[in-house]
């Protein structure tokens, strides 16, 4: 069996009250206890170090342990530094230091997400009196060169990773055994609702709770979407929302049904093929062919259509989303016993900035349904 770990927020969060409590007690703690508050359970996290800057600053780290996932963050040094404020305001702020992402779509704001922030502030203020105010720079040393490596930029984070997450716990999302959590996440929320919605990573479900679908419904399936989506209908789920970032669900509207990048890619080709469907010219069929990235694509699409008054980017990607859908029932339907595929699939494209492209025809009525 896989072990699993804790996200880099548990970590970020665990040096923080390493540091506060140096700032209080002059002493170096060798284990922190954190709140994760999802799951509700406490976590042992060990610190590595801790000093005093001043006698208001004091930096504490910590080192990433995901378990048994493939990630590339493990080992890696978490820092944080707290420092005793005055004034107004409020009690804890959290700002992000070297390292920590900054968002392209959020004026330059720390990738420092929801999870993240209710882990930090609820475990700090607990251990502060009445009055007492605090600052927290959450650094990862590596961060800007571990983020090279990541699809971070796609999403509108540069500079660095980011503190993203729903839950404390680190899974192995490329093992088998993380489909079994997966199908038993899936058999458990079948059980109590005919329509649910498949997110492949955190960026879809983070997005889904802000458009108002309840938290209940997702589903997360990383790059298991074929295995999860037999599964689904053999449940009896009556209907599934395909809810992702258009890089990786396109590539089942070219019938990849494992997205993991190394088994297969094909966005371009892809890509290209719905261009040319929808009568694009060739010289912007071979340049959406030549985009080194999807999103590199849609900015090109995006850029004909401001310059000529055309419809590219609906014309290309509604064409995308119907065989999205197509695709996906004659998936379930060639893995169903009974040889027909009672789950009816729409989807949900989103772009790096988190922004919807587009939604199939029955993802419309399914977002309808579910926001």
């Amino acid at each position: 069996m896989s072990r699993s770990g804790y996200t880099l927020p548990v970590f970020a969060c665990a040096a923080a009250v390493a540091a506060l409590h140096w700032l209080r007690h002059h002493q170096p703690l060798t284990v922190v206890l954190v709140d994760l508050i999802a799951p509700a359970q406490l976590a042992e996290i060990s610190i590595e170090q801790v000093a005093g800057l001043s006698e208001k600053m004091a930096l504490a780290i910590t080192r990433s342990d995901p378990g048994d996932n493939l990630d590339l963050t493990r080992n890696t040094p978490i820092w944080a530094m707290v420092e005793w404020r005055e004034g107004e305001g409020e009690t804890v702020i959290i700002q992000g230091g070297e390292g920590i992402g900054k968002q392209l779509n959020g004026e330059g704001e720390a990738a420092i997400y929801a999870y993240a922030h209710k882990l930090l502030l609820e475990n700090l203020r607990r251990l502060l009196a009445p009055g007492e105010k605090i600052t927290v720079t959450i650094i990862l040393p590596k961060g800007r060169s571990l983020a090279v490596r990541t699809s971070n930029a796609a999403f509108g984070v540069v500079e660095g990773l980011s503190l993203l997450g729903t839950t404390g716990i680190s899974q192995p999302l490329s093992t088998p055994d993380q489909l079994t959590a997966f199908r038993a996440e899936l058999q458990d929320k079948a059980s109590r609702f005919e329509t649910l919605v498949f997110c492949i990573g955190e960026n879809g479900l983070d997005l889904a709770r802000k458009l108002g679908i309840n938290g209940e419904q997702l589903v997360k399936t990383a790059n298991w979407l074929g295995p999860m989506l037999v599964e689904a209908d053999l449940l009896g789920v009556k209907e599934i929302l395909l809810f992702g970032y258009h890089g990786k669900l396109m590539k089942l509207a070219g019938g990849i049904f494992h997205t993991h990048h190394h088994l297969a890619d094909g966005r371009r080709e892809i890509l290209a093929a719905h261009c040319a469907l929808v009568g694009l010219n060739s010289p912007d069929i071979q340049a959406i062919f030549d985009s080194p990235t999807a999103e590199a694509a849609l900015k090109y699409l995006r850029s004909l259509d401001a310059s000529t008054g055309s419809d590219w980017v609906n014309q290309v990607y509604s064409a995308i989303a119907a065989a999205i859908d197509s695709r996906s029932q004659e998936y379930i339907q060639s893995h169903s016993e009974r040889g027909t595929a009672a789950t009816v699939c729409g989807s949900v494209l989103f772009d790096r900035d988190r922004q919807i492209i587009i939604k199939s025809k029955t993802g419309w009525m399914l977002t309808g349904k579910l926001c």
